[in-house]
């Protein structure tokens, strides 16, 4: 075997130095404690959990996301977390089946997956999010989508962008025109949308839903596009709630800016009518996602929910979260009641162990009577 060099990590792993190690639990406070005020309890599922079991709450993709290993207890096979929204409908499904809904739970803390992406090459990432459960209307995802717009408002985040999508369109307007695209082809429809593959339409005779390639981008030009066309009833009624969305976001948060592209559906693989991606400048990447999906109980029922999760190490990399505390360095010797009045004060103390201490990190020093700010030549 390799000798493996002191330090080294595995590929997608990393060690967070001060302060950015200090801005990631800012940053996840500050959401979880944002989402908490909108009367969102925090729960904390398990790091690990029966490969059976969390897979089968898994999309098709977070599927292939599982790191495994054979628990030495129970011989049984066991998984690290890809994604905690699954975790979240586990409880809500037992063990608070009981609570009156809807439901709203929050949650944070860090994820791991086999794979990086060319964009986020992590494996290890930090998630918080929240889940809305026993409604999907409206109302319930318009509170969702504000919800996550404010916490990544209140983390410091500017310029947000959502790009909104529904997943389920596609496939509801091929139950209508069963004669473009019988029931039997839609998957191959939607792959095709979903890659902008207007001439693998042409191709496989579904030009039909071609219009839909270009029905994309700003959320009123979209929303007219789509009007425009020949739809049934029920999804014109469905494009009037997705308008109402748009309008609800545009009256809290009038700065974000919203697009819609009905025909996304990469990583939409588990949502119903309606998904969402957040963006923002300067930071590199997806920081969010989320969208109505159903959460499935063990007798097979299931409930609608909404949710939303949203991802911190980008926002860490864009240097967001990091603060600027009142250090003070306190001379060897100087008395245990002087430091704690400090620290009630606000203030962050560095005892010296000997005389010749450095100061390093600190903004000020104790003078015996006062701080002193530190001249830096």
């Amino acid at each position: 075997m390799t000798p493996i060099t002191a330090g080294l990590l595995p590929e997608g792993y990393r060690d967070r130095l001060p302060p950015q190690a200090d801005a990631a639990d800012r940053l996840l406070r500050t959401l979880i404690d944002h989402v908490a005020a909108h009367g969102y309890d925090r729960v904390q599922p398990p790091l690990v959990e029966y490969e059976d079991g969390l897979a089968g709450r898994l999309a098709t993709t977070a599927r292939q996301e599982l790191l495994r290993f054979v628990d030495p207890v129970s011989r049984l096979s066991l998984a690290l977390r890809p994604d905690i929204t699954g975790q979240v409908g586990r409880i809500a499904a037992t063990r608070l089946a009981h609570v009156p809904r809807p439901l709203r739970l929050g949650y944070g803390g860090p994820v791991l997956r086999v794979h990086g992406s060319q964009l986020r090459p992590e494996r290890e990432m930090l998630q918080a999010g929240a889940e809305l459960i026993g409604r999907d209307s409206v109302a319930a995802v318009v509170e969702v989508l504000t919800l996550a717009i404010g916490g990544l408002r209140a983390a410091g985040v500017a310029a947000i962008t959502v790009d909104l999508t529904l997943p389920s369109f596609v496939a509801d307007l091929a139950a209508h025109w069963a004669g473009p695209a019988p029931i039997a082809g839609v998957a191959r429809v939607e792959a095709l949308l979903d890659a902008k593959d207007a001439a693998g339409l042409a191709a496989a005779g579904a030009s039909i839903y071609a219009p839909l390639i270009a029905a994309a981008g700003p959320a009123s030009t979209a929303l007219a596009a789509l009007a425009a066309l020949d739809l049934p009833a029920p999804l014109t009624a469905r494009l009037t709630e997705v308008a109402a969305v748009v309008a609800s976001v545009a009256v809290a948060h009038p700065q974000v800016a919203v697009t819609l592209d009905p025909t996304e559906r990469h990583g939409f693989d588990y949502q119903r009518w309606i998904g969402f991606t957040l963006f923002a400048d300067r930071v590199r990447g997806e920081i969010g996602r989320g969208g109505a999906y159903s959460v499935v109980h063990p007798d097979g029922t299931t409930e609608p929910a909404v949710g939303f999760s949203l991802y911190l190490d980008g926002l860490v990399d864009a240097g967001l979260g990091v603060a600027t505390p009142r250090r003070i360095a306190l001379p060897a010797g100087t008395s245990r009641e002087v430091g704690e009045r400090l620290r009630a004060d606000g203030w962050i103390t560095v005892a010296a162990l000997a005389a010749d201490d450095p100061e390093r990190g600190c903004s000020h020093y104790w003078d015996g009577t006062a701080p002193v700010e530190i001249a830096r030549g």
